[in-house]
């Protein structure tokens, strides 16, 4: 195992509850990366927050209920240092990867290899999974490349900044969920006004930024994940639509007045002392950062934890690449997971992640690999990392365009839409995972 994030962690707890022996090899702290903090395993980089949590009508909130009927390591230990975020699954980013880290040292069947891998694993590492993630070594990338051949792809990711509770002036701001979701409070909330949105329009976008690198200049953003600054570029109005939206929230101290826009911070840490500015991933220079930032109402004080960063992410042209059990077709002994493989978002790389494990264990252990149904969030993302279009291919998110369509129900005409939908996908999903995990326990039992 090749990559201690989200997706080798998850791999290789997968590997060892199937009784085979695993060496996770991760190169931090021996070399860190232009985004990780710290040498933990399965650090969050960027938001802490694991985005919704509802199975019923959102297809990441269903992914996180497949993955914890199907043992996931990582939606376990999510769940135990989870942190109030309405709707969302938010996690203590230090409790949570201590947690990871512990469970798999603990584990007799796991060695922790903290040496980097810098180039292609050698011949008689019989089977590996390459977990490297989005900021994958140079000497590593540049070896996979001259394996198959492929340039890549690659995009910008980016880190939002994270402020002290105690520095916000909460005569202004105050606490709310957005149309009161979850417990109803899990958000800090400052309001603009129309002057004062305006202003903050304008410093954002003459605000100096960090230079490209010579080697990033022509690398796409992910727009899943873009720098506040490049939403404002697309309009004057865009941010205030977006990521600023003042819907489903009511100011406590000017009740009848309706902001033009809100910016909300999330908790980041366990003792709520750390919040994050939701949406304000930026590559601003961090003086920029600093003083465009404090002209929000309720943050003119604000005194920042972390500051954001931009970093490129890089991926492999999936589809072209793997076969579908996450193999690469030029060497099938080397299996790839996570966000290398061009999945996007912490609980999709882990998802993928635990996919690879298992049919890794299948393969260790000779035995025949049933793939997880397109009906499910799983097999859905499966399905668009190894048969999508190879010259389209860019990261997505599990979302539910990526599952098959739904039939009429018998005596309807058309099938369900809406949020009608949304459920009866959900429903089909548990139900064909459901029979998935049943067959696969049988198949497991019998070899």
């Amino acid at each position: 195992m090749v990559g201690g994030g989200l997706a080798g962690s998850e791999a290789a707890w997968q590997l060892a509850q199937a009784g085979i022996p695993v060496i996770l090899h991760e190169m931090r702290p021996e070399r860190g990366t232009d985004a990780h903090q710290t040498d933990g395993l399965a650090e969050l980089v960027c938001s802490n927050s694991f985005r919704s949590d509802d199975a019923e009508f959102n297809a990441v909130g269903l992914l996180h209920e497949e993955m914890r009927r199907a043992g996931s390591l990582i939606m376990t230990m999510a769940d135990r240092h989870r942190l109030p975020a309405g709707g969302a699954l938010a996690v203590d980013r230090e409790g949570f990867s201590a947690a990871v880290q512990k469970a798999l040292e603990d584990n007799p069947l796991v060695e922790i290899d903290r040496r980097e891998v810098t180039g292609l694993p050698p011949a008689d590492w019989e089977k590996v999974i390459v977990a490297t993630g989005p900021l994958t070594s140079p000497d590593l990338a540049n070896a996979i490349r001259g394996l198959t051949g492929d340039d890549g792809l690659a995009f910008f990711d980016a880190i939002a900044p994270i402020v002290y509770k105690d520095s916000i002036d909460f005569s202004k701001a105050w606490f709310q969920s957005r149309y009161d979701k979850g417990d109803g409070a899990d958000y800090i909330n400052c309001p603009l006004d129309d002057d004062q949105y305006a202003r903050f329009i304008g410093e954002l976008l003459s605000a100096e930024r960090v230079s490209f690198k010579e080697w990033e200049e022509n690398t796409p953003y992910f727009e899943g994940c873009l720098p506040i600054e490049v939403m404002a570029e697309r309009g004057p109005q865009t941010l205030a639509f977006g990521p600023m939206k003042p819907v489903g929230l009511t100011n406590p101290h000017a009740p009848d007045v309706k902001p033009k826009a809100i910016v909300q911070l999330r908790q980041d840490n366990a003792f709520g002392t750390l919040y994050n500015m939701v949406g304000f991933q930026t590559k601003l220079t961090y003086g920029e950062q600093k003083r465009v930032f404090r002209t929000i109402p309720g943050l003119e004080n604000a005194e920042f934890a972390r500051l954001g960063g931009l970093h490129r992410n890089t991926f492999i042209n999936s589809p072209r690449l793997l076969d579908s059990h996450l193999r690469l077709r030029a060497d099938s002994r080397l299996r790839f997971a996570g966000q290398i493989t061009g999945c996007e978002g912490y609980v999709e790389s882990a998802a993928v992640g635990l996919l690879a494990g298992r049919f890794a264990a299948d393969d260790c252990l000779g035995r025949a690999t049933d793939l997880p149904p397109p009906t499910t969030a799983m097999g859905a993302l499966l399905g668009h990392i190894t048969t999508g279009d190879p010259e389209t291919y860019q990261p997505m998110n599990v979302n539910f365009g990526l599952f098959p369509p739904l039939s009429a129900e018998p005596g309807e005409k058309k099938p369900p839409r809406g949020r009608a939908r949304k459920a009866a996908v959900s429903t089909r999903a548990l139900r064909d995972l459901e029979l998935w995990l049943a067959k696969v326990e049988k198949i497991n039992v019998s070899s």
